[in-house]
């Protein structure tokens, strides 16, 4: 293999997932250069995320905001899988897939003929990955708010005296994607060393418990039942915090250690609260967190933001500015992020890792049913795929 070319430019992924978990992985692997097919259904004309569109965007627009946020670099076909004829099409690509990722209820892939043990019968080596809400005992469907409700981030999330409070994220999506990949890669790994397929199964409440990491053990250890505590931490002050300059604009610190604490007080021109046993180790802040919080904000009031960050950096102080998502796209990092092409607006790209060659340029996000003859013609008119790179299907 070329070292220079993306790593998975052979692979073939089929997308039968919509929304954003399952789509989200599908990006993933068509960033590090394969072949991702996303399967859209014809009797509810594609991916429902089509349809979630803010206010200022056009009705007949049918690559919104939303649906772009997953599904760059795919080739879209459109089938009524309810129909033999459509479903044999289906199978067709199967023959040529590595990878399915599928979102269905737990039966419902059953029901339509495109489960594991169906579609592992007619390509033995086939990795599926299955996303389900709960499990595959459980008939529930998943929805990302339900189960940030459902795996305890709701009630952590807010102000003490407030409401729960749900992500501005569909955060369980994320992290059961995240899931996913991991175990479609370690499933990939695995066939290379024995050429077996394998089923893959993630769950977005599992995928949310598992994410719950020093929260769930503060209750599994310490028998401490986490509590809603706006931005604080409950092992670390301060840490989390948000502060506002005398200029309005707020920041955030996340001290980890005493000597980064003693650094803080000095620049804020109070080095003696350091000194304070009530404040000199993170154990004593902890018990003292409305005190040392009172004086942060009432030292932080007096300082421009800009020019407190600027001292906190150099003095190597984890701190930083709450920036709005308009912010956040003015840093270079942020920007190194995006996905382009030609004209169309900006994507963000899945793959956030260095280290191996990525795909010189990605298809845009496609239209519904945009490859749709493409695809089943290269499948039906041709026994085997005449690439010169042998790759299964072209980008």
């Amino acid at each position: 293999m070329n070292p220079n070319e993306p790593l998975l430019k052979d692979l073939v992924v089929l997308e039968l997932a919509s929304v954003l978990a399952g789509p989200s992985v599908g990006q993933f692997f068509a960033e590090l250069g394969a072949t991702v097919i996303k399967i859209e259904n014809a009797a509810t004309n594609g991916d429902v995320t089509r349809t979630w569109k803010l206010r200022n965007e056009e009705q007949d627009n049918d690559t919104p905001a939303y649906f772009c946020a997953a599904n760059w670099g795919k080739k879209s076909v459109a089938l009524n899988l309810t129909k033999l004829q459509e479903l044999q099409k289906l199978y067709k690509l199967v023959e040529r897939a590595d990878v399915v990722i599928a979102s269905y209820k737990p039966g419902d892939a059953e029901k339509l003929g495109v489960d594991f043990d169906k579609l592992k019968s007619i390509n033995p080596k086939l990795i599926y990955g299955h996303l389900t809400g709960y499990g595959p005992h459980s008939q529930r469907a998943g929805y990302d708010a339900v189960v940030q409700a459902e795996s305890g981030f709701m009630y952590l999330n807010g102000e003490p005296d407030g409401k729960p409070t749900k992500m501005p994220v569909a955060l369980m999506d994320i992290l059961a994607a995240h899931q996913l990949k991991e175990g479609l890669l370690t499933a990939l790994l695995r066939r290379e060393r024995t050429g077996q397929g394998q089923l893959i199964e993630v769950s977005l409440v599992e995928a949310g418990v598992s994410a719950l990491a020093n929260q769930a053990t503060n209750y599994l250890v310490a028998g401490q039942n986490p509590q809603r505590m706006g931005s604080e931490h409950p092992n670390i002050v301060p840490y989390g915090s948000v502060y506002t300059a005398h200029d309005g604009g707020q920041l955030v610190l996340a001290i980890g250690d005493d000597r980064q604490f003693r650094r803080l007080c000095s620049i804020l021109g109070a080095p003696q609260l350091a000194d304070d046993p009530a404040y000199a180790t993170n154990y004593a802040r902890v018990q003292h967190r409305e005190q040392i919080n009172q004086q942060l904000h009432q030292l932080i009031s007096q300082q421009n933001r800009d020019e407190l960050l600027q001292k906190l950096h150099q003095q190597h102080v984890p701190a930083g500015a709450i920036n709005t998502v308009e912010d956040v796209f003015k840093m270079p990092q942020a920007q190194q992020m995006l996905l382009m092409h030609g004209a169309v607006k900006p994507g963000v790209r899945q793959v956030a890792f260095k280290g191996q060659p990525l795909p010189q340029t990605i298809s845009q996000p496609p239209h519904y049913g945009q490859h749709t003859s493409e695809i089943l013609a290269m499948v039906n008119n041709k026994p085997t795929i005449p690439d010169e790179k042998n790759s299964k299907f072209q980008n």
